[in-house]
């Protein structure tokens, strides 16, 4: 675990709220990678989408980064953004390249730390140091450290480039896909981090209590249907699967009932 304050890396677990409530902190750089180099919906231009331009930073044991991987291979985008793994185990300097099992090493400059990355955008940088990171090599600058807005720049910014148009947050579903991440953030992606960061008993028994909440109303769901939304394969699926492959093993033990826990989600 830690954080960078003004530069600094600093060894320090994350914070909580008086009631023992784990917080999270929100993604500092949003900018958005587009067709033409325009403003996304938040921060800068000047993010044009090029092949072999941007480097993808993940952790293969982050659901977060998760998502990007699944929809950068869906979407084509392997031979126009090039990855580099970090290494599963974190502990005092966060994320490093060491090259465990899985990792890659840092594929650029050959970096120790991811931390180095975040300072070579910003020297006075404070705050988390998270995957993934898409990062711009011709600026040298980082993108974006937001999953949900990096996978939507996957799903459709290089279209014009990989011919690829499948559309995973489709126009006709955006309310649907926008109400299901809205009930799914909360209380399983970050539930589970809630409950498993929780520093008090009543913070731990209230994220437990929504993420099984919430499973039961997608256990029901994905009784009636393929997908959360129908037929078709969107976002608001990738979003799900990436903290339940994780967390399901987790949550059947601390549950004491293996074989009721939302069947339909775990096949």
């Amino acid at each position: 675990m830690g954080l960078l304050v003004e530069g600094r890396w600093q060894d320090q677990w994350y914070e909580s709220s008086k009631d023992g409530a784990f917080q999270r902190e929100n993604a500092q750089r949003r900018n958005w990678v587009t067709r033409d180099g325009q403003a996304g919906p938040s921060g800068e231009g000047g993010f044009a989408a090029e092949a072999g331009r941007y480097h993808l930073y993940v952790s293969l044991a982050c659901p977060w980064a998760h998502r990007t991987l699944i929809l950068r291979t869906l979407k084509g985008l392997d031979c126009l953004i090039d990855v580099s793994v970090v290494s599963w185990l974190m502990l005092e300097n966060g994320w490093t390249f060491d090259e465990h099992k899985g990792s890659s090493g840092d594929a650029l400059d050959g970096v120790q730390f991811l931390h180095q990355r975040y300072t070579a955008d910003d020297p006075e940088y404070t705050g988390r140091v998270t995957v993934p990171v898409l990062w711009d090599k011709q600026q040298q600058r980082i993108v974006s450290n937001e999953s949900a807005e990096i996978i939507r720049m996957f799903n459709t910014a290089f279209d014009g480039l990989t011919g690829n148009t499948l559309d995973f947050y489709p126009q006709a579903l955006r309310p649907t896909i926008d109400e299901l991440n809205e009930q799914i953030y909360p209380n399983v992606n970050n539930g589970v981090y809630r409950a498993g960061f929780a520093t008090s008993q009543g913070a731990y028994e209230e994220a437990f209590d929504d993420v099984f909440t919430e499973l039961d109303a997608l256990e029901t769901l994905l009784g009636e249907k393929r997908y959360l939304t129908g037929e078709h394969l969107t976002e608001a699926d990738v979003r799900l699967f990436t903290s339940i492959v994780r967390s399901m093993q987790c949550i059947t033990a601390i549950s004491n009932a293996t074989c009721g826990v939302s069947p339909t989600i775990r096949t």
